[in-house]
């Protein structure tokens, strides 16, 4: 199977190569660095592998053309139904659950515990987005979101709700499907950010300096 590049995937898709390796990286297979883009470990096991540009040196990653089925999947519409229904959901849980507490940074948030998570990444200097649209077709956005690491959290309040059990199960099955580095949050971790955070940020590779 022969080795091709993100202009190569760019034209097979119809889509700038810009584009091909933004999505690349927001599905942590590439990451950005001054040299060009390094493969990830991810990355090798999806079938990458790391080439130099010359005379220049410059990073780049090329793939197998299996990859162009990958990221099809990737950006694979929903139905229209389906976008409609997911919509829907989305707009009615967040006017049922208005962002009214305001963090120490400035971040409107829904519940306590996710002003407690906001301010802890705060006080740690941790970069994060709070209510990020995830890089996909379907309309599902994360509570939080690290760039160092491409790490999404998500915390778990509802545990007694029907409805919010399915859209937790859905939006689960939303982060495997796209093998995103998830940290799940619950009542009984809130208490305990200091301890149960870190250890479960390193396991994504993140490191604090």
């Amino acid at each position: 199977m022969s080795e091709i590049n993100s202009t190569e995937i760019g034209k097979a898709l119809n889509m700038p190569s810009q584009k091909i390796n933004k999505l690349l990286a927001e599905l942590s297979y590439i990451e950005k660095n001054e040299k060009g883009w390094s493969i990830t470990p991810l990355g090798e096991a999806k079938g990458g592998k790391q080439k130099k540009h010359f005379p220049t040196n410059n990073l780049f990653v090329t793939w197998n053309e299996s990859i162009i089925e990958t990221l099809k999947k990737t950006n694979e519409p929903t139905t229209q139904t389906q976008q409609q229904t997911t919509n829907e959901n989305e707009k009615n849980f967040r006017e049922q659950f208005p962002a009214k507490l305001r963090t120490t940074d400035g971040h409107f948030v829904r519940s306590r515990a996710e002003l407690l998570i906001d301010n802890w990444l705060y006080s740690e200097e941790i970069v994060h987005a709070y209510e990020r649209k995830l890089p996909i077709e379907e309309e599902t956005y994360c509570d939080f979101y690290l760039p160092k690491g491409k790490i999404y959290i998500e915390f778990w309040g509802l545990e007694n709700n029907e409805k919010y059990i399915k859209r937790k199960k859905k939006k689960i099955e939303t982060y495997q499907k796209y093998q995103m580095n998830l940290i799940e949050l619950k009542d009984n971790d809130i208490e305990n950010l200091d301890d149960f955070l870190p250890n479960k940020l390193i396991k994504f590779g993140y490191s604090f300096n």
